[in-house]
């Protein structure tokens, strides 16, 4: 799997020590290394950035991009916990990955028909759960793609490039003709890079082989034919389809699903639930037919879309939802199991908190003075009058399975997850630069102050200008162990603030709520009443 003992010297950051090469190619170097901050083993990714390319706005549209997809596909894609930049490289740190490259499959010979499609079924699932979420990969290649012993999939490398207009520098081998011409990417990109993916590994090479230079690759890219695949049997109209020049001609995933399921059906040897789609993607055509969400340049940038908060597992080591407070490329990151708000990092030892006996608890009353989140929540009538939503709200039922009390006109803006495991909603409303985001899961750990601080320095590092507003705060909510952490960040020039509350309701379940406003209309009235309408009306299973 490996490509010799090369351990370096030095340290990445003062902390990362790649020790052995796991695979090269143009651009790229992916190392199994070490966290000698933490003492733990990881995986990191060094790239070579497109000259002109802004590091620090890269390394946060990859924790972001990276957190989004852990979330819309978990388990499929790498937990991302940090991204530095050093000596022109970009260095993004991974959990570490069990598993080969993709390429050391390819390079030890031609692969499977069948083989092939349950790989590229696989790797299609992760596409299309991108692209559902307004997420493009960019700069997908067999380096980017992981194969677990029993055959799963992880994919890297999200936010490198994705839908940005710089020009690929890494796998030029794998760019598309649009890419290699300097147009940016977009989800037709990635099929193509599929569609070479799948290439290699039915033909035992690239469709068009590394000149050396990069532009020379991607001059062959653009304009050399590509020689049609001899050895993909019923795979090859996919893959010819998939490698058509004109973005706006090649095979919709739909169809590609139905050519990868077929053959994996037809098979003999084949378990008839290998055909079946993966978790990230049950259903293919109804994904297909749904009408795409366009995520704004003020949806995506702000802290509550991105940066909301995950209920994941307090496992045996902390992994992280990433969580973002600045502009469109502010980010987060994403990394190992984190027992509420997933973050980058987690407590120094790597463990999940130790447990601690409940803060003391005791509702006080709001007071004009005191910010809705410092006070004990409203009760349930408090604000709201019971179900019945007040003058100038709505009340709001989630196809997820809870209700809450919505301003006139709000709805939501944006979703992500799955009700069966984990979901995040984001409610907002045209020309309003308010948002309420909404986030459950059923792993949840034990404290929600304690994930709080190890989140964080992912949010010092992800957002602009961050700024925490007095202390992370035990609170009460409906009796419910809870946590509040406020935050200051920019977000497209404006000053924002933004109030994080988790709470665990038992069994392993939580949600968070996430509110943000801009920071000078904090304390204005209609604010005031708007979050306490939100705490006192929400109403969902098990609550």
């Amino acid at each position: 799997m490996t490509e010799g003992q090369t351990a370096t010297q030095e340290l990445i950051a003062g902390r990362y020590w790649p020790q052995e090469v796991v695979h090269r190619e143009e651009g790229r170097t992916g190392w199994h290394g070490q966290d000698v901050g933490l003492h733990r083993p990881v995986t990191l990714m060094e790239s070579r950035p497109a000259p002109g390319t802004d590091a620090r706005r890269t390394a946060a549209r990859i924790l972001r991009e990276s957190e989004t997809m852990e979330l819309a596909c978990p388990g499929r894609v790498a937990a991302v916990f940090d991204v530095v930049e050093e000596n022109g490289a970009l260095w993004t740190v991974m959990d570490r990955i069990e598993g080969a490259p993709l390429n050391d499959l390819a390079r030890h010979g031609p692969v499977s028909c069948v083989r092939t499609a349950r790989t590229g079924l696989a790797i299609l699932d992760v596409l299309a759960a991108a692209h559902r979420e307004g997420i493009t990969h960019g700069d997908l290649s067999p380096g980017q793609v992981f194969v677990r012993a029993d055959g799963g999939v992880l994919v890297t490398g999200f936010g490198v490039l994705g839908a940005a207009s710089s020009r690929r520098v890494t796998a030029p081998s794998y760019a598309s003709p649009e890419q290699a011409r300097g147009e940016g990417s977009a989800p037709a990109a990635d099929l193509w890079a599929l569609g070479a993916i799948l290439y290699t590994m039915v033909e035992g090479r690239p469709p068009v082989r590394d000149r050396g230079p990069v532009d020379a690759t991607l001059r062959a890219v653009d304009l050399l034919p590509i020689r049609s695949p001899l050895s993909a049997g019923p795979l090859g109209p996919a893959i010819q389809g998939l490698l058509r020049r004109d973005p706006q001609e090649r095979l919709p995933e739909p169809v590609v699903r139905a050519a990868f399921t077929r053959i994996l059906r037809e098979d003999p040897g084949e378990p008839r639930q290998a055909a079946a789609p993966l978790p990230c993607l049950r259903d293919a055509y109804a994904a297909a037919r749904r009408t795409g969400r366009v995520w704004s340049r003020r949806s995506v940038g702000r802290p509550a879309l991105l940066g909301v908060v995950a209920l994941v597992v307090a496992g045996v080591s902390l992994a992280a939802l990433a969580l973002t407070g600045g502009g469109s490329d502010g980010g987060s990151s994403a990394a190992r199991p984190a027992p509420f708000p997933p973050t980058a990092g987690g407590p120094a030892d790597g463990n999940p908190p130790a447990s601690r006996p409940p803060a003391s608890r005791s509702p006080s009353p709001s007071s004009p003075s005191a910010s809705p989140s410092a006070s004990a929540s409203p009760s349930p009538s408090a604000s709201s009058g019971g179900d019945e939503p007040p003058a100038g709200f709505q009340r709001y039922e989630a196809r997820e399975g809870f209700s809450i009390a919505l301003p006139t006109g709000w709805k939501a803006v944006a979703r992500t997850g799955s009700s069966e495991v984990s979901y995040r909603v984001t409610f907002g409303a045209p020309g309003d630069p308010r948002t309420l985001a909404i986030t459950y899961s059923e792993r949840l750990g034990p404290d929600p102050v304690d994930v709080w601080r190890a989140l964080e320095p992912s949010l010092k590092r992800a957002s602009v200008r961050y700024e925490r507003v007095g202390e992370i705060r035990a609170v009460d909510y409906r009796g419910y162990d809870a946590a509040d952490l406020e935050w200051l960040s920019d977000s497209e020039g404006v000053r924002e603030r933004t109030l994080g509350r988790g709470f665990v309701i038992g069994s392993g379940r939580g949600f968070s709520f996430r509110w943000t406003t801009p920071a000078a209309d904090w304390d204005d009235t209609a604010n005031r009443r708007a979050l306490e309408v939100f705490l006192s009306s929400f109403r969902a299973s098990g609550t």
